[in-house]
């Protein structure tokens, strides 16, 4: 019998693969043993040599049928057998290894014969070399480089860079020698003391480690497979970056405490652990640096602040968008582009996402008073066919990349995958209508909330009608306004959407390839709710869906008081 996605189930990672319908999983990560001794709770790590390749190659052979035929594989391993399995992995399963990457560690066990050991390798492969996921263009995998952060190079990719190689002793020590773009990579250990310790298992991943991969080597709702959950890390980041997971545990135990883990995470929720571990701890001798700090590669180049460039934005404002809203500049793609082209004409430095985000701050700091004219947001009648989608899409990406919708629309080339996904969730509509939608959603939240809360001190025993199966049959007679809820195998939630016309947009989900690709089984209706926006709030709040957009979910702590 297949087994149900976004669990973890207590069995030997054997049986599990075997139970896994093969060609079905996007990722695979796997922490195996390093068969070195170490205490597990119910399983031996010491095993003859021959005896631990030869189940090595039983459940890496697992893992490679489990895979899409444009799956990827991350083997996290020690150095006692790394040279056999990756020989066995490209030799004997026919993988083609992509990259030997270091993981460079802090807060390592110390030894007093030996050199302590501070790195454990991140074996990268894929089944088909010529198609694999690899996310080079996600601003949360690229990293800021030496141009931008140490000589404020006007030639530097504002988009930063991707992996290359180096080594250093103690990175605090050499800022311009270590960098987290190099395939060494450095995270500190999760120690003891580390307030992301779960203190249950002793081999706890970095939620951040985690992401890099996570995000690079798969897409949203893909599928992550881990045979060895161990601390449960990878399905908790999985969880978090709105993927779906599965993974195999033996100790009853563990699966206990994981399933308590990713109870308590959402899709949305930041990654435990600093996202810049240089900064995480001191150097030894702190020196004088030039350095900009930059969360994301979308951010762009960020030079010394010049004098002019509030002056040449305000102006290339004037010029090409006169008294434009500022939202409608970010939402019209060709009002955008004019004035980006103004501002490339006379900025000293800088890209369109630069000058966008220094025009949001102009207004913030009412810099723009009377120059932009006041324009109303769409209203829900106007934008339900396609809303849905916009809300998707700006969930997704703000998840994916840690960036907000302002962010995304700054950036251009952010902004054209933003109406993708949209028009992949509601195909039909214009790059303009599916930002405007988004921001008017945005602009909404806060009254869906309040709505949310007075909906709950007059029903706060409010429940769900029975599922039904996800098929016309189920809404054919349902043709005025609601609330649905979409849930996938195993009783996932999927999405809780609110419309004014439930037999349009169910009929219009049911035929959309990116939400049948979701593997919808159930949908819950209530026909024509007196608050619908409340409800959808609070629904998101309780049932906390992979696709919904955080901002209108009603706070847990709402829900329970």
């Amino acid at each position: 019998m297949a087994l149900a996605l976004n669990d973890v189930y207590p069995m030997d990672c054997l049986e599990g693969l075997a139970r896994i319908a093969p060609g079905t999983i996007d990722l695979a990560f796997a922490d195996p043993p390093f068969n070195i001794g170490y205490e597990y709770d119910v399983y031996h790590d010491e095993r003859p040599a021959e005896e631990y390749l030869a189940w090595s190659r039983q459940w890496m052979a697992g893992v490679v049928r489990a895979l899409k035929p444009s799956g990827s594989f991350w083997l996290a391993i020690g150095d006692e057998f790394a040279a056999e399995l990756k020989v066995i992995a490209q030799r004997e399963l026919g993988l083609c290894c992509r990259s030997w990457v270091i993981w460079y560690y802090t807060f390592g066990v110390n030894c007093v014969r030996a050199f302590s050991r501070s790195h454990t390798h991140l074996l990268y492969f894929v089944k088909d070399p010529a198609h694999f996921t690899f996310n080079a263009q996600n601003p949360a995998v690229r990293v800021p480089s030496a141009r931008q952060l140490v000589y404020a190079d006007g030639r530097a990719n504002p988009r930063g860079r991707l992996p290359d190689n180096t080594w250093i002793l103690r990175p605090q020590d050499v800022p311009g020698g270590f960098a987290p773009h190099h395939d060494v990579w450095y995270f500190s250990r999760v120690a003891g003391t580390f307030k992301e310790r779960e203190g249950f298992h002793g081999c706890q991943m970095p939620e951040q480690l985690l992401g890099r991969i996570l995000r690079c080597s798969s897409n949203p709702m893909e599928v992550v497979l881990d045979p060895f959950a161990g601390s449960g890390t990878t399905l908790v980041v999985a969880k978090k970056l709105g993927r779906q997971w599965i993974g195999f545990e033996l100790s009853k135990d563990y699966v206990a405490r994981i399933r308590r883990r990713l109870d308590a995470a959402a899709v949305g929720d930041p990654l435990d652990g600093p996202e810049d571990p240089l900064a995480s701890a001191p150097p030894t001798a702190k020196g004088r640096r030039r350095i900009w700090p930059l969360k994301g590669a979308s951010r762009g180049h960020k030079p010394p602040p010049a004098p002019d460039l509030d002056a040449v934005v305000l102006a290339a404002y004037r010029s090409a968008c006169a008294s434009v809203p500022v939202d409608q500049l970010l939402a019209d793609p060709e009002c955008n582009a004019a004035f980006v082209e103004a501002c490339r004409r006379k900025a000293p430095y800088g890209d369109a996402a630069l000058w966008n985000r220094t025009l949001l701050r102009l207004r913030k700091d009412g810099k723009l008073a009377g120059l932009e004219k006041h324009l109303r947001g769409a209203r829900p009648r106007e934008t339900d066919a396609y809303v849905f989608g916009s809300e998707v899409a700006m969930h997704q990406l703000s998840v994916e990349f840690g960036l907000s919708l302002d962010e995304i629309l700054c950036d251009p080339h952010l902004a054209v995958g933003f109406d993708e996904m949209a028009a992949a969730f509601a195909p039909g509509f214009t790059p303009r209508e599916y930002r405007w939608a988004a921001l008017s959603l945005r602009k909404r939240a806060h009254d869906a909330k309040k709505a949310g809360q007075t909906l709950l001190l007059a029903q706060p025993r409010l429940r769900l009608p029975r599922a039904k199966p996800f098929a016309p049959t189920s809404w054919q007679h349902c043709a005025g306004p609601g609330v649905y809820v979409l849930e996938g195998p195993g009783g996932q939630t999927m999405y809780v959407g609110q419309t004014l016309d439930l037999k349009r947009r169910l009929d219009a989900t049911s035929q959309i390839p990116a939400w049948t690709r979701l593997g919808i089984e159930w949908v819950r209706i209530l026909a024509d709710p007196p608050n619908r926006h409340g409800l959808q709030a609070v629904l998101i709040g309780r049932l906390r869906p992979l696709l919904n957009s955080r901002l209108l979910a009603l706070e847990p702590e709402a829900i329970r008081s």
